[in-house]
């Protein structure tokens, strides 16, 4: 895969609040748009292994259900991360062996987190 969409609103303080969301409690690098994309708005935001485009949708309305599947290293220090950051954490344990935790970002798009030794679901289908 190259690249996972999501949507986000139009304006400077949604932007700023991808940069906070994405960038520093995520830990994904903010990607520079080619300039015809900058002009629509949005952000684009890198890490290991995956990209994450937010793209301006009027109107907005945000996955709830739909969302992108992040592996990380440390699942409890993401969480305690985003819970000193003020977000709500959800864990979910419906599938055995695997560690996970669902939060929203900054505009109420569902995001997974997965702790990366479990290995995600490729192996489980």
């Amino acid at each position: 895969m190259d690249h996972v969409q999501l949507a986000m609103p139009a304006g400077d303080a949604p932007i700023d609040a991808a940069r906070r969301f994405y960038g520093e409690l995520l830990g994904l690098r903010e990607v520079a748009k080619p300039p015809k994309l900058a002009a629509r708005g949005g952000a684009w935001f890198a890490g290991h292994a995956i990209a994450v485009h937010l793209g301006v949708e009027e109107p907005f309305v945000p996955a709830r259900k739909a969302h992108p599947a992040f592996l990380v290293d440390d699942l409890a220090a993401f969480a305690e991360r985003l819970r000193g950051a003020g977000l709500q954490v959800t864990a979910d344990d419906a599938i055995p062996g695997v560690r996970r935790i669902y939060v929203h970002d900054p505009f109420g798009n569902r995001i997974e987190l997965i702790e990366a030794a479990d290995g995600g679901f490729t192996d489980r289908t």
